[in-house]
């Protein structure tokens, strides 16, 4: 189907519909307005009649006519609607089926993972836990060193699928958050709520903004320039972002450990919509708090572990062994002088 037939999909309903009415629904229709300059026009009336009143010396700038213009805009409407609801379909599973290691031996797997699962994958450092990850987001199909294949819903992605740079089925959130952009916090999350074709955008906003507060260390304000933020503090928005506007099926989480941020309620916030969740960690408490852990070693998917009652039941002892290395990483910002006796006198909050 061409664009242009794609784009009358949008006609009938821009041709009636009162722009103030579109832009709730669509609110990178504001962004389509200001940057044509017609921010201005009568929003009670729908586009077309609207547009008798704008000025057309600035219609001609961009070689426009009113009636081309209302086309130009359901073309608009159609590229960000398709690119950006993510409309996937219904993801029923992925598939991981093995390919070689570093020395060329197959590693002989085939895991089929479910929306609500948690999966870890562990092994030392250098070992390949990052390119799993990234042959995952690749959907790769014997084309990556490794020669593995992913399966979606148990058949190969088409390559709009795997190319796809829009709405994606992936999600990734990396070990280092480099920001480019010198917006504020809120701006950053009002940029992504609209180019995702959020509705409430603020309400939305304020959520992400809050719960991003919530993982973080250190406290930030709406105010504060994104290129300000620590480390810890950008994943954590990042985090918030993803849980809560992403549409991407899949999430895949490099070492959330490094991040500085409260990786238990992360996990939690990032796990709460059915998605599928893969993480790389050195973390036991992460760890054994995922459904399945895939072992690395050598580049291989060396084995592939369920998660035993046993195991899990050990959680709580690690939980309080975390809490009191919790407590004495307190200790040391708050500037105390650690000593064999407070470590000692440490208690569990």
């Amino acid at each position: 189907m061409s664009s242009d037939t794609c784009a009358y999909d949008y006609y009938g309903e821009v041709m009636s519909t009162p722009l103030y009415l579109l832009l709730e629904k669509y609110p990178l229709s504001a962004d389509y307005l200001a940057n044509h300059r017609l921010n201005n026009i009568d929003k009670s009336k729908p586009l077309l009649s609207a547009l008798t009143e704008a000025d057309i010396d600035a219609l001609e700038e961009f070689g426009l006519d009113a009636e081309s213009l209302v086309l130009h805009f359901c073309k608009f409407l159609e590229a960000f609607t398709r690119s950006h609801t993510c409309d996937f379909g219904t993801i029923h599973s992925v598939t991981i089926i093995g390919g070689i290691d570093k020395s060329g031996a197959a590693e002989n797997v085939s895991l089929t993972l479910h929306p609500g699962e948690i999966v870890s994958i562990v092994g030392p450092t250098g070992s390949g836990k990052s390119r799993l990850l990234e042959d995952i987001e690749c959907m790769a199909q014997k084309d990556t060193p490794t020669m593995r294949q992913i399966l979606i819903n148990g058949v190969v992605p088409d390559d709009e699928r795997r190319f796809e740079t829009g709405g994606k089925l992936v999600a990734q959130l990396s070990q280092t958050m480099n920001f480019v952009m010198d917006l504020t916090v809120r701006e950053f999350l009002e940029m992504h709520a609209k180019s995702r074709m959020v509705s409430n955008v603020e309400a939305v906003v304020e959520r992400s903004f809050i719960c991003a507060n919530s993982l973080a260390g250190e406290k930030f304000t709406p105010d504060t320039k994104v290129t300000q933020l620590s480390g810890g503090q950008s994943r954590a928005l990042m985090i918030a972002d993803t849980a809560l506007m992403s549409a991407s099926p899949i999430i895949l989480i490099d070492e959330i450990e490094n991040a500085g941020i409260d990786r238990k309620e992360a996990i939690k916030l990032l796990s709460g919509n059915e998605k599928i969740i893969l993480m790389s960690t050195h973390d036991p408490l992460l760890a054994l708090r995922a459904d399945k852990r895939i072992v690395i070693k050598n580049g291989g998917i060396s084995k592939i572990l369920v998660t035993s009652d046993e195991e899990r039941e050990s959680l709580e002892e690690i939980e309080k062994v975390d809490r009191v290395l919790l407590n004495l990483r307190n200790s040391l910002r708050r500037g105390d002088v650690i000593t064999k006796d407070s470590v000692c006198g440490i208690k569990e909050d």
